[in-house]
C-alpha cells in the first residue's frame, strides 16, 4: 500500500496552492525500512542517506526509521564497545549533513552516550540540524530481550541537553517537535517498547499537542507478533486522536537468535493508511498523506481529550516545544492517501457487511420500542414505490416480526397526485402486497386541486405553472392525511425522510414529508440508502416477489413526482435540480463530521471524483453509474449544498421529529450532532471557497 515511488506523487510543478496538499493541512510521511548491516554504523548510514534521498524526492516531510538504525540492533554486547559508539556518532553526522540538501525531517535510531550512561534513542534531524535526541523509557528485560544489560532508561530524564556530532542538543523525554511555517505539524518520538506500556510516552505527548506519533522499532517478529503490532498502532491512534508511524528493522539485522519482517505501519483515527510488504528483501518507503487538520479538528470536538490532559496536570506545561522551520513549498505533489467516494459506505465487502448489519438493526429496534412504548395499534406510512418509503416499509415488516405482531398492522398508503407514474404506484402496491401489509389508496388529486383554487393559484385556470406551492399543496395533502389516519387508526406515522434529504431541506415543512411521529431514515444518507436495501435482499431478509418488486424500486429514477412530464417525456428529477446525492453525501460527511473548510472539501471531492477509473468502489456499484466530475462541477454543487445547508434549510433540522442517529458520520438533529442557528448565513463558507479555489 503507497510505495514511494519516482512519478507524479514528487512532482513540483509551480501551481496554484489549491493543488498542494500543504495547503489543505496535510503532510507527506513514510514508514522505512532500510537494508541493515549487522555491526556497521558507516554502512547503516549510507543506507539511511539513499532513503532520505528517495524519499525527499517524493516530497515526503517526515521519515521514520526503525530503532538503532544507525548502530544496528541485535548486536548485544557490541553496543558497549566504543569502536561502535564512535562509529556511531560518525554515521549520525553523515545523515547530518546529507540532510542540510533535503526537505524531509529524518527520524533515525542510534545508541548515543552521555554521562557515563549508553541510551537507546530517537534523533530528530533536519535540515543540518540535530532537533532533539529522545531517550528510550521503557526496557524489554524478559524473554529475548536483555536491553537493561545495555542501555540506562530515559525515565525521569528532562530538561537536559546532549552534545553529539559536533552539535548541541535538547535531550530528554519530555520533547515534541513543531514546524513553525506549517501549521499543525507538531511530531512525537517514542521507541518500541514505549507503545507496549499501560501508558505509552506517546500519550503524553499527544495531550502535549503533537498530531504524529512516531514508533522507532526493532522488534523482531514470532508468529501472532504482526498483529499485535497493528492492534497497538490502531488503539494508539484513534485513543490519543492521532496519526502513528512505526517502522520495524529488516533484512541485514543479526538472526543469531531472531529473524525480522520489516513491517511498516501508518494509522490515522484507528485507520489504517499504509502498510509494507513484509519479509522484503529490498529497501522500501511506505507513504501516506496525513491529515493533520482533521486530527486538530476531531480534538477539539473531542473534550474528553482535553480532561483526560487536565486530569493529569495539562502534559503541554512539562514538554519543550521544539521548533524548526520546515520551508514547504505548496507545490503539487499529488495526494497519497486512499478516498472513499462515498464516506458513508465501506469498500470492503466485511466492512459493508457489518455497516448494513448495524445500520439495518438500529433502525429496526428503534422502531421497535418506540411501537412498545406508544402501544400503536398501527404503523401509517406513506409509500411512494420510491428508495425511501421502500426502505422505511421493510424496517416497519421487521420491526413486527421481531415484535411477534403482525405485518398486517403497518397500513400503507399510496397518494398518487398529479405526476405520479405508473410505475412508481405499481411498484408501491406490488411492495405492500408481497410484505403483507395493509394496503390503501387515497387519490389526493382532487383535493389538491381544490385547495389550488381555492387559492386562486394559476394552475386552477388551466396554466402550467408549477412552483414550490403547486409542489407543497401535494406534498402537504399526504403528510395531513398520514397524520389523520394515524389518529383514526390508533397508531403513528413512520417518516421516510433521509438524512441527505434533510441536510440538503428538500423536504416539505410542518405538514409535509418533514413532519412525523417517528423518522426511522433521518440518520441514513441516501448513498448508504441503496445499499442497506441491497444487503436486506442478498442476505436473504426478504425474498421472491418483494425482491422483486425491491430491485426494481432500486433502479428507478430518484424524482418526488409532483410535476407533471415535460413536452419530451421526461419527469422531475431531483438530482437535476438540486445536484448528484453522490456528491453532496461527499460534502455533507466532511461537514458535520470534520469541519472542513470548503476548499478543502472541494480538494478532497476532486481527487477522489475526477477519474471514475481510479481508485476503489463500493462491492457491487454498476460499471454504469461509475460518474466522475472535474473541480467546476464539484464547485457549482458545493456552493449549492453549503447556501442550502448553512443559511436556507436549518430551521427544518432545528424542529426534526425523534429518529435514531445510525452512522458516526453524524446526523442533523438538534438533540444530537448538530446545533446550529436557524437564521445563520452561509456567506463565510462561500466566501472561503470563493477565495481559495484557482
Amino acid at each position: 500500500m503507497h510505495p514511494c515511488r519516482p512519478g507524479n506523487a514528487g512532482r513540483s510543478a509551480v501551481t496554484h496552492r489549491f493543488y498542494s496538499l500543504h495547503r489543505h493541512g496535510m503532510v507527506r510521511t513514510g514508514v522505512c525500512t532500510p537494508i541493515a548491516t549487522a555491526g556497521d554504523p558507516a554502512a547503516n548510514a549510507q543506507g539511511i542517506i539513499a532513503l532520505a534521498r528517495q524519499g525527499d524526492e517524493m516530497g515526503a516531510d517526515l521519515l521514520v526509521f526503525p530503532e538503532l538504525s544507525v548502530t544496528s540492533y541485535a548486536i548485544d554486547d557490541l553496543h558497549l564497545q566504543d569502536t561502535i559508539l564512535d562509529a556511531t556518532e560518525a554515521g549520525i553526522a553523515a545523515i547530518v549533513e546529507a540532510s542540510t540538501r533535503l526537505k524531509p525531517v529524518l527520524l533515525v535510531g542510534a545508541a548515543v552516550r552521555r554521562g557515563g550512561r549508553v541510551y537507546n534513542c530517537a534523533l530528530a534531524i533536519a535540515r543540518g540540524r540535530i532537533l532533539g535526541v529522545v531517550p528510550k523509557t521503557y526496557l524489554p528485560n524478559y524473554r529475548e530481550y536483555y536491553e537493561k544489560r545495555w542501555f540506562a532508561s530515559g525515565a525521569g530524564l528532562v530538561g537536559l541537553e546532549i552534545r553529539i556530532a559536533g552539535q548541541a542538543a535538547p535531550f530528554g523525554t519530555d520533547l515534541i517537535f513543531a514546524a513553525e511555517d506549517l501549521k499543525d505539524f507538531v511530531f512525537h518520538m517514542e521507541i518500541c517498547e514505549d507503545y507496549w506500556a499501560p501508558l505509552p510516552p506517546s500519550t503524553f505527548g499527544a495531550m502535549a499537542g503533537a498530531l504524529v506519533l512516531a514508533n522507532l522499532s526493532a522488534s523482531n517478529i514470532v508468529i501472532g507478533k504482526s498483529r499485535e503490532r497493528q492492534m497497538l498502532c490502531a488503539a494508539q491512534s484513534a485513543r490519543a486522536v492521532a496519526a502513528y508511524l512505526y517502522s520495524a528493522s529488516g533484512p541485514g539485522e543479526s538472526t543469531t537468535d531472531l529473524a525480522w519482517d520489516g513491517e511498516g505501519l501508518i494509522y490515522e483515527l484507528g485507520e489504517l493508511l499504509a502498510a509494507s510488504e513484509r519479509f522484503e528483501l529490498t529497501t522500501e518507503i511506505m507513504c501516506a498523506d496525513i491529515d493533520l487538520e482533521r486530527l486538530r479538528l476531531e480534538r477539539m470536538r473531542m473534550g474528553t481529550f482535553n480532561d483526560c490532559a487536565a486530569a493529569n496536570g495539562h502534559p503541554e506545561t512539562r514538554f519543550r516545544r521544539i521548533s524548526f522551520a520546515h520551508q514547504p513549498d505548496f507545490a503539487d505533489r499529488g495526494l497519497m492517501r486512499k478516498l472513499r467516494r462515498f464516506p458513508f459506505v465501506p469498500n470492503t465487502p466485511e466492512k459493508l457487511e457489518a455497516d448494513c448489519y448495524e445500520a439495518f438493526n438500529i433502525q429496526v429496534e428503534g422502531l421497535r420500542k418506540r411501537v412498545e412504548a406508544t402501544g400503536a395499534r398501527h404503523l401509517v406510512i406513506g409509500v411512494s414505490g420510491g428508495l425511501d418509503s421502500t426502505h422505511a416499509l421493510i424496517v416497519a415488516a421487521k420491526a413486527m416480526d421481531r415484535l411477534g405482531r403482525p405485518r398486517s398492522d403497518i397500513l400503507g398508503f399510496t397518494m398518487p397526485g398529479f405526476a405520479t407514474g405508473d410505475a412508481t404506484k405499481s411498484n408501491a402496491w406490488a411492495l405492500m402486497k408481497a410484505l403483507g401489509v395493509t394496503g390503501q389508496e387515497i387519490d389526493i388529486t382532487a383535493t389538491a386541486r381544490q385547495m389550488l383554487e381555492e387559492m386562486d393559484h394559476p394552475f386552477s385556470r388551466g396554466e402550467k405553472v408549477y412552483d414550490v406551492t403547486f409542489e407543497n399543496v401535494q406534498a402537504g395533502l399526504r403528510t395531513d392525511y398520514l397524520f389523520r389516519l394515524a389518529n383514526q387508526r390508533e397508531g403513528f406515522v413512520v417518516g421516510t425522510g433521509d438524512l441527505s434529504e434533510l441536510a440538503l431541506g428538500w423536504c416539505t415543512y410542518g405538514v409535509g414529508d418533514h413532519m412525523s411521529h417517528y423518522g426511522v431514515n433521518a440518520g441514513v444518507p441516501k448513498t448508504l440508502m441503496q445499499y442497506l436495501i441491497r444487503w436486506t435482499l442478498d442476505t436473504g431478509q426478504f425474498e421472491g416477489d418483494t425482491a422483486r418488486t425491491v430491485r426494481a424500486i432500486l433502479d428507478t429514477e430518484i424524482s418526488p413526482e409532483l410535476v407533471p412530464a415535460d413536452a419530451d417525456g421526461k419527469m422531475q428529477s431531483t438530482q437535476d435540480r438540486i445536484g448528484p446525492y453522490e456528491l453532496h453525501d461527499f460534502f455533507l460527511h466532511y461537514v458535520i463530521r470534520h469541519g472542513l473548510r470548503p476548499s478543502k472539501i472541494a480538494f478532497l471531492a476532486w481527487h477522489a471524483w475526477k477519474d471514475a477509473a481510479a481508485g476503489q468502489w463500493p462491492l457491487g456499484f454498476p460499471q454504469d453509474g461509475r460518474h466522475e466530475y472535474d473541480l467546476d462541477a464539484i464547485a457549482k454543487w458545493l456552493e449549492t449544498f453549503l447556501f442550502r445547508f448553512f443559511q436556507t434549510t436549518q430551521f427544518k433540522r432545528s424542529a426534526l421529529p425523534n429518529s435514531p442517529k445510525v452512522s458516526a458520520g453524524g446526523s442533523v438533529s438538534p438533540r444530537g450532532d448538530w446545533r446550529a442557528p436557524s437564521d445563520g448565513v452561509a456567506r463565510p463558507w462561500l466566501d472561503e471557497l470563493k477565495a481559495n479555489l484557482p
